[in-house]
């Protein structure tokens, strides 16, 4: 059984850097497209990014783009969100996911929370001054 576990969040000020990592235990996650999500207090879980099991696509919400970066590296086991000028509406709990992908669509993701199998339990991150 795949787990996810996430880590880096952090209380920052405004157009400061972090970098979320998720790491996979129980499970390759060479099998698997990877999205981040956020949920910002009294909102839904909306998502931020994604990258396909191959790596070679990615997508991101109009909100972050330019900003956020997603990659991987399979040989660890883990998926990286570099989170760039942040700004105060980035504050979140920042969820990973995972979607086993089938033969086929290898180079592709998408960011529809419903389709992903398995979550990690979040990381904070907090954008004040």
């Amino acid at each position: 059984q795949l787990q996810l576990v996430e880590s880096g969040g952090d209380l920052v000020q405004p157009g400061w850097s972090l970098r979320l990592s998720c790491a996979a235990s129980g499970d390759t996650l060479d099998y698997y497209a990877i999205g981040w999500f956020r949920q910002a207090p009294g909102k839904e879980r909306e998502g931020a990014s994604c990258i396909s099991l191959t790596g070679s696509s990615t997508n991101y919400a109009d909100s972050v783009k330019g900003r956020f970066t997603i990659s991987r590296d399979n040989a660890k086991n883990t998926v990286y969100l570099q989170m760039n000028s942040l700004k105060a509406e980035d504050t979140a709990v920042y969820y990973c996911a995972a979607v086993m992908t089938p033969p086929g669509v290898e180079d592709m993701c998408v960011m529809t929370k419903s389709l992903y199998d398995y979550w990690g339990q979040g990381t904070q991150v907090t954008v004040s001054s």
